[in-house]
């Protein structure tokens, strides 16, 4: 796994591997790149792999704004432009399928597949992506200050809480990765970026209902949920199937909400073989960027 930069504004962290068909993969909260270790060398023998930190997360510079996933996704297009991506299988797990899902929305062309792993749409029409407050945290993360406050210095603790509930076991996420999600999100800035892509939640939804009024992402999606716990199960095809044209739905069994390192090898194929079955299809007629 080699480790670069871009140039573009914010500066981004990412990852490659591998070479072939470019897939592209986006973490969620509170995890950075480094959720999808184990699953980039299950793809890179014949894909090309790029997995971004996204905006303020990780390594990736936060501007302290701009946290709504059209934003982000915006920043996502950026840095692949700068590499000459023209075609890529785009996934995204929790957050990072949010913007994965608003990059297919606003900018389709060239993305070949769609991706979703464990995670509901903000702004598909059903009354509560939270399932009536059993995810408490999503309001919690929204109030402005008071999560900052009451979470620093005590960051191993209150992310761990998420780390061993969050899986089908208290060990889906083990300490290496802890130890690696912790040296982020125990700065202030990063703490804090964290908080705001909940806040940000409103607007994505408003976002995302009127893109999805417009025109409906045409490229095959994959919907995926953790079949254990705290995992949407298919709750994540019901929400894609009211967002999207063309639509399959997959549960993971043994998976909570952290597919990636909970199954990697299962999501790994899954992935795998819906990239086949699609293959050929997408555009490289790209639209400019809006700045």
């Amino acid at each position: 796994m080699e480790h670069r930069y871009s140039t573009t504004t914010p500066r981004q962290h990412y990852v490659v591997e591998g070479d072939g068909d470019v897939v592209v993969l986006l973490h969620g909260w509170p995890e950075t790149w480094y959720c999808w270790r184990r699953v980039m060398p299950l793809l890179s023998d014949c894909h090309r792999v790029i997995a971004p930190d996204l905006r303020g997360l990780g390594d990736t510079e936060d501007p302290h704004e701009g946290y709504d996933k059209r934003s982000i996704a915006r920043d996502v297009r950026r840095l692949l432009d700068e590499l000459g991506v023209e075609r890529y299988h785009l996934v995204g797990h929790d957050w990072g399928g949010v913007v994965a899902w608003s990059l297919a929305a606003n900018w389709p062309a060239g993305i070949r597949s769609l991706s979703i792993v464990d995670v509901a749409i903000p702004g598909d029409g059903a009354p509560d992506i939270s399932q009536g407050g059993r995810r408490w945290h999503h309001a919690f993360h929204q109030t402005r200050e008071l999560p900052e406050t009451l979470v620093t210095g005590r960051e191993a603790e209150y992310l761990g809480w998420f780390y061993d509930n969050y899986g089908a076991g208290p060990h889906a996420i083990d300490d290496e990765e802890r130890a690696e999600y912790l040296r982020s999100y125990r700065e202030p800035a990063r703490l804090a970026a964290g908080f705001e892509y909940y806040r940000a939640l409103p607007q994505d939804a408003r976002d995302n209902a009127e893109k999805a009024t417009e025109n409906l992402p045409a490229m095959p999606v994959l919907a995926i949920g953790g079949g254990e716990g705290f995992g949407r199960g298919a709750e994540v095809e019901a929400s894609l199937r009211r967002m999207a044209r063309d639509v399959e739905g997959l549960v993971i069994p043994g998976a909570g909400h952290w597919v990636p390192e909970e199954q990697p090898e299962a999501l790994a194929r899954a992935l795998r073989a819906f990239f086949d079955r699609v293959s050929g299809s997408g555009t490289t007629d790209r639209p400019p960027l809006e700045r």
